[in-house]
């Protein structure tokens, strides 16, 4: 019933109208399978593939599979737990159900979506071959629902291979796409610079980077490819281009910071000073954390020298020596607060995973200094997947902890099913025995009728069917027949007496056809009351059992789940010590080379105070010297 109720649960809401779609208009009647992908389409990955595993395993156990709800949607199902456990990131356990998906008979739209999965796999593991190698075994009709996707994989694909010339036609395909809006064109023009065609893949860049729209992934997409093209330019010593195309990455945007410190030096590249100011000065306002800002603190100054003013200069190089000196400081109590765990406690609150742009909000943590220099790698895709890991087994090890409270609940109901039936069964089993012997008895005598009843059929024996009172009767006439015979009785008496006899056969004879018809009726009516007696027998004996397998047997099986819950958590235990110190070497790694540079700014910005003092020193006697030399000039 819970589970319906979910299911109920998750057509109505708004935000899933895929699950709506399959339940209704594509007719779902397996409803423990629709609840395995109310899991999917919610993102809760581990609850799918749980459910969906236990379904599909009891499915393989029924003893008549067609009859069970799941069999209707058996491929889907296979199919589905691949994909679930792709989500879950299960790569191996994913490649090896939808491989069984591929090669087994299945229809031609989901093998090859299915191939599509697969390929997709292998190209997220950077296994570029082997995706390229599963590519080309799609053959036929294409869902229309991966069509686009697959089209775009297969480019990203064969640009991961070297192929670029087949990856231009393919993107150049795809240029259409509305949900490709951006991706191609920018990947067009990867795959063109690649092949050797500079300026055809600038303009297809150019082209990227101009796409209207309101979408956050395609403006996301146009700023990257604002901000490739302004530096590919740059490099070439085409200021002047590259500035015009760095000005049009948004200022709130992710990559705002590069193009603001790219749109200063192409003003500086030809002397600009003042212009390249303006981007520099906005950008030396942003959070010092930022490696861009860090140099726009250096670049600032170096303008202001650049226009002579030396004082000014002096003192933004100070400014910037003092908040490179305190990012050094922040950094070195990040790299210890790392080392003591403080940065994986923060990864696993859990109040920040209620919000998408959780890693975002790690900045705002003040028990957690270091996760305002580790966006940049967090958002990396190899620290990507090892937190993805790290997070999934420290959810795996509270499962875990919550199944192992579970099995000491059942535990207790096993044990007040226990107290409550064990009392009553001795008592319940002595009034049954004395119950099932009577129904034995009544049994028997029951077929022993039967059988006197059939016999009659061929052989007549009115006798049997005589009432109570005809044979109680008989038996006094037979017995005044017996006295009056030693007494030696009249005529008349025994006469009388062979009447009664004459006329109680008389009525017994004549009315046999009509009782035997009537012992007929009875017959049927009381199998019918034996009938409900053996189903209340049957469904005693069923409840009985019951009674007693509700607490009996469970005793090796909770020992055996809780042992494989332990050697489990044993495991997560050490695979999350061995996750937990990769990421934080990686995040060490990544705060000391932030503040070896860091430390590099120091040295490059004391030795540009002392140049600015020298020179503002320089610059003031030799205003002296003209001051004077203009007085004498004068008297």
């Amino acid at each position: 019933m819970i589970r319906l109720i979910l299911i109920l649960a998750c057509l109505l809401l708004a935000n899933i109208t895929q699950a709506a779609d399959l339940y209704t208009a594509k007719g779902l009647r397996d409803v423990y399978f629709a609840e395995a992908l109310y899991h999917s389409f919610q993102g809760d990955w581990f609850e799918a593939v749980a459910r969906l595993d236990t379904e599909l395993g009891q499915h393989r156990r029924v003893d008549e599979p067609g009859l069970d709800k799941l069999h209707y949607h058996l491929d889907q199902a296979e199919f589905g737990v691949g994909d679930f456990e792709l989500g879950y990131r299960m790569h191996l356990r994913a490649g090896r159900a939808i491989t069984a998906v591929i090669e087994g008979n299945v229809d031609e739209p989901v093998r090859n979506e299915a191939i599509y999965r697969l390929a997709r796999l292998y190209f997220q593991k950077d296994q570029q071959e082997d995706a390229l190698h599963t590519l080309e075994r799609i053959r036929g009709a294409i869902p229309p629902s991966v069509r686009d996707d697959l089209q775009f994989l297969r480019g990203q694909v064969l640009m991961a291979n070297g192929r670029f010339p087949e990856a231009v036609h393919l993107f150049k395909d795809l240029q259409g796409v509305k949900s490709l809006e951006g991706f191609a064109g920018y990947n067009l023009g990867i795959a063109l610079m690649k092949e050797g065609k500079e300026q055809d893949g600038r303009k297809y860049l150019d082209e990227a980077g101009r796409i209207p729209s309101d979408n956050p992934a395609t403006l996301a997409i146009r700023d990257k490819s604002n901000l490739t093209l302004g530096y590919k330019l740059l490099d070439a010593n085409d200021a002047e281009n590259a500035k015009l195309v760095l000005d049009r990455v948004r200022l709130s945007g992710p990559f705002s910071n590069r193009a603001l410190l790219g749109s200063g030096w192409a003003d500086a590249s030809h002397a600009r000073f003042e212009r390249a100011l303006v981007p520099w000065t906005i950008l030396a306002g942003r959070e010092a954390t930022d490696p861009a800002v860090q140099e726009a603190l250096l670049a600032v100054p170096y303008a202001y020298g650049k226009l002579s003013f030396y004082g000014r200069a002096a003192v933004l190089y100070g400014k910037a020596l003092e908040s490179f000196g305190k990012e050094v400081n922040k950094l070195g109590a990040s790299i210890t607060s790392v080392k003591e765990g403080k940065f994986l406690q923060a990864l696993v609150r859990e109040e920040l995973k209620q919000d998408a742009d959780w890693v975002v909000k790690l900045r705002s943590l003040p028990a957690a200094p270091e996760t305002y220099y580790l966006l940049e790698l967090m958002a990396s895709h190899d620290f990507q997947e090892s937190l993805k890991n790290y997070l999934d087994l420290n959810e795996l090890q509270k499962k875990l902890t919550i199944w192992q409270r579970d099995l000491d609940a059942f535990e207790d109901v096993i044990q007040q099913r226990r107290s409550y039936y064990q009392p009553l069964l001795p008592q319940i089993d002595r009034a049954f025995r004395e119950l099932d012997s009577h129904m034995r008895l009544r049994l028997e005598q029951r077929a022993q009728v039967e059988k006197r009843l059939n016999a009659m059929l061929t052989a007549p024996r009115p006798d049997y069917l005589a009432t109570a009172g005809e044979r109680i009767a008989l038996e006094k006439i037979g017995g005044l027949e017996k006295v009056m015979a030693g007494n030696g009785a009249s005529a008349e008496t025994t006469d009388r007496l062979s009447r009664l006899r004459g006329i109680l056969l008389w009525e017994i004879t004549t009315g046999y056809d009509q009782r035997l018809t009537d012992a007929y009726k009875d017959l049927h009516d009381l199998n019918e009351a034996v009938d409900g007696l053996k189903k209340q027998y049957n469904a005693f004996v069923r409840t009985r059992q019951a009674a007693t397998q509700s607490y009996e047997g469970y005793d090796d099986l909770i020992r055996r789940e809780r042992g494989r819950i332990i050697s489990a958590q044993e495991k997560v235990k050490v695979l999350m010590a061995r996750q937990g110190s990769m990421l934080e070497t990686m995040a060490v790694n990544e705060l000391t080379r932030r503040r070896e540079r860091l430390e590099q700014f120091q040295i490059t910005a004391r030795f540009a105070i002392a140049d600015s003092y020298d020179r503002a020193a320089k610059a003031q006697s030799e205003k002296s010297v003209g001051n004077q030399t203009e007085k004498g000039v004068g008297k």
